[in-house]
């Protein structure tokens, strides 16, 4: 008989969306256990953004031949290096097996906190450019929201966390409740003026929107430059849940966080047709128990929650809970990434840059917003920025002694470069199945991941390249490189869209309110509920999603519906 334990509300996750949900569950009354898989996380110990090269074995490139040999996948991360590895999983415990000739980089982390460690930190909304795309030109089902059902979720998100950005008034990229943006450099100035000129308000050049902190905000401290913010941040200055959400549904006295929980299967009531709760290994221990609840709420990222309904079969569901549909697993998009371009800017020698900015420039999307592109469908925006040569440029020249060190603190000339990210079209053949032989450490069934670019997609990364030199030129740049890197799918870390979404639950999993329309005290509010993936940073949808479907699933409580 196994170990049970009794909650209102359980929470697959504990990373960007799993502490969102905790936070609003917590404050709405519910007493809440997070169950997270990794180990916990102490930022005095754990963080290492001030650890300089020379204080680390290996100055910083971490030991090559154990990266290799324990995590080969997740070595393709920049921010995987000797001080952040550790914030990434082990290879060899974490299997998953492609389809030949369809590789995917399933980039992961595994702690309290999740990615929301190392992410990015850039946020855009979606539009209803985005919410009507599947609709309109028939890819994908319909959305079952629009953007003014997710409007007040986004201002309420934004308030809590803390964005910086700056208003820019475009249609296809909704502003936000900022705090003050950060300063574009001369050079990005004079590539937005430039752009300007040339295209007026068609393409905009606008600083970044990010969750990091301009002021003191919720007692959290402002943002000082530092710079290596996927090693963690130490004052809290960049939104993570260990930093924010967590702590907030903790003051409540209502939260339980639990590492080392291992979640193999969501547990399915035949004679209510609802979750009763989880099915839980202890990472170290193995020991298997059971935790129950009112709601379950799995947020542990778009592949993994998907992976636990497929692994939760039943002779109810005997191809995965709540897949009545037949849609779990299927239409996985990630963000294409790497049509770009960069050129050299003359001038402007008098200036520098002060401290390392932790945020670019972006160039939001402007192909099929009037008009329609005759070479593909949807759009993609750029992320990019300028600065000027540094030392690690001259790395490889000879040299020693004094004047050979002095002279490496000379800055260089400037260059300006831009990095396309697009969106990827919902494709039923891009998908995810149980593996039927390869497992995890804790014996939980393994992902096979089918997943390939589309001419769609494709033709868009070329556009990207072009358009991205084009506006260089527009900009006065010189010996412009336009380029497309060969990402695979998964690079990009915005995997999403493998339990949708819908209108109808013949051809969807979930309803308007993230609900399982199969299990109705099942919700799903991470990066799998996504209809379409627009070309924008996703994480604050998720946000945004997961606070809305909380207050949904608390009304029904309240109504004696749940």
């Amino acid at each position: 008989m196994r170990r049970r334990e009794k909650y209102d509300a359980i929470v697959v996750g504990s990373g960007i969306s799993g502490g969102w949900a905790a936070k609003e569950l917590c404050e709405k009354g519910l007493r809440t256990i997070v169950l997270e898989a990794g180990r916990d996380i102490v930022p005095s110990k754990d963080y290492v953004e001030h650890v300089q090269p020379w204080q680390v074995k290996f100055r910083g490139r971490g030991d090559r031949a154990r990266l290799e040999r324990e995590q080969p996948v997740q070595r393709r991360c920049y921010a995987c290096d000797e001080y952040g590895s550790k914030f990434f999983v082990n290879d060899l415990e974490n299997p998953y097996s492609t389809d030949e000739g369809k590789p995917f980089d399933w980039l992961r982390g595994r702690q309290v906190g999740g990615r929301s460690i190392m992410w990015g930190r850039q946020v855009y909304r979606l539009s209803d450019l985005d919410f009507e795309a599947n609709l309109k030109d028939g890819h994908g089902v319909d959305w079952p929201i629009r953007y003014a059902d997710i409007a007040p979720w986004y201002d309420h998100v934004e308030r809590f966390i803390g964005i910086t950005g700056n208003p820019e008034g475009l249609p296809q990229l909704p502003d936000g409740q900022f705090l003050p943006p950060m300063e574009l450099n001369c050079v990005e100035q004079h590539v937005r003026d430039a752009l300007q000129r040339t295209w007026g308000r068609d393409r905009v050049l606008t600083i970044g929107r990010a969750a990091i902190l301009t002021k003191v905000h919720n007692g959290r401290a402002a943002c000082h430059y530092c710079g290596p913010c996927e090693r963690g941040c130490i004052t809290h200055s960049y939104f993570n849940s260990i930093g924010s959400t967590l702590p907030a549904a903790k003051k409540t006295g209502r939260l339980t966080v639990r590492p080392d929980s291992v979640v193999a299967e969501v547990l399915h009531d035949s004679a209510t047709r609802r979750a009763r709760g989880v099915r839980v290994i202890d990472g170290n221990t193995l020991e298997e128990f059971e935790v129950e609840g009112r709601l379950v709420f799995l947020c542990a990222s778009a592949l993994e929650s998907a992976r636990l309904l497929l692994n939760s079969s039943s002779s109810d569901y005997p191809d995965g809970l709540a897949n009545s549909s037949g849609e779990l697993g299927r239409n996985l998009m990630d963000h294409t990434m790497g049509g770009a371009a960069r050129g050299r800017i003359d001038g402007f020698l008098d200036k520098t840059t002060f401290g390392r900015r932790p945020n670019g420039v972006y160039v939001p999307r402007f192909r099929n917003v009037k008009e329609q592109h005759k070479g593909f469908l949807r759009g993609y925006g750029f992320q990019g920025g300028a600065g000027r040569d540094s030392w690690w440029s001259r790395g490889a020249e000879a040299g020693f002694g004094a004047e050979f060190k002095e002279s490496l603190l000379e800055p260089g000339g400037w260059s300006m470069g831009l990095y396309g990210f697009g969106e990827c079209l919902p494709n039923p053949d891009n998908r995810i199945t149980i593996d039927p032989e390869l497992k995890d450490k804790w014996g939980i069934p393994a992902l096979r991941i089918s997943c390939a670019w589309g001419e769609n997609e494709k033709a868009q990364l070329q556009d990207m390249s072009v358009t991205a030199a084009e506006m260089l030129e527009a900009a006065g740049a010189k010996d412009i490189n336009a380029y497309v890197d060969d990402n695979p799918p998964g690079k990009t870390i915005h995997e999403m869209g493998t339990a949708r979404m819908g209108r109808d639950p013949k051809t969807s999993v979930l309803n308007g309110w993230n609900q399982a329309w199969d299990v109705e005290n099942l919700f799903m509010t991470d990066g799998a509920c996504m209809a379409s993936s627009g070309n924008q940073n996703p994480s604050i949808t998720y946000m945004a999603l997961t606070a809305r479907a909380v207050d949904h699933a608390v009304e029904l409580i309240k109504r004696n519906e749940l």
